[in-house]
């Protein structure tokens, strides 16, 4: 028996993340597996309060995880990711639910608040994770250089493999 992965999928809700994301379902993600959905929000969206709570607690008291990692169920509710700040469209959450439904992949979402690019390659080690998947917006050299290249930073910094999907939009 092969044993279950934990699968990273980095997600904004914009459309390379969403690509990204049924990409690591049609091609990675297996029954059985975790796909964790790592959704980051800038700095200041939260009460410090609420922060602490799920960060001492989480939300499925799994030893396995030891982190606040919120269940589709509960994710899918759009009046409890209210106070977190992260509002999941409803295509991505048509995409993780036929995943779970129909494949039987486990699938949570950790919210991280920070900057990006250090918050995913954080979240390898901290969850951690046996691989990641990450969208591509095919910023040009220019927008690269002054903006940054989250995917890039991944690449280079994660400690697990890191696949890119590139968005040919």
């Amino acid at each position: 028996m092969i044993a279950s992965i934990r699968i990273g999928v980095a997600v904004d809700f914009s459309p390379c993340s969403k690509k990204a994301l049924k990409w690591a379902v049609d091609n990675v993600a297996r029954s059985g597996d975790h796909l964790i959905l790592i959704s980051v929000s800038p700095e200041g969206n939260y009460e410090e309060g609420e922060m602490q709570l799920w960060e001492a607690t989480g939300s499925l008291g799994d030893d396995v995880f030891r982190k606040a990692l919120i269940p589709l169920s509960e994710f899918s509710e759009p009046h409890l990711m209210k106070k977190y700040g992260v509002s999941p469209d409803a295509e991505t959450l048509d995409i993780v639910s036929t995943a779970a439904r129909q494949h039987g992949i486990i699938v949570v979402l950790k919210i991280y608040w920070g900057d990006a690019r250090e918050k995913l390659v954080e979240a390898v080690d901290n969850i951690p994770l046996d691989s990641i998947v990450i969208g591509n917006r095919g910023l040009g050299k220019l927008k690269r250089a002054i903006m940054g290249s989250v995917s890039n930073f991944v690449v280079n910094n994660a400690s697990c493999p890191v696949t890119v999907v590139k968005s040919h939009d």
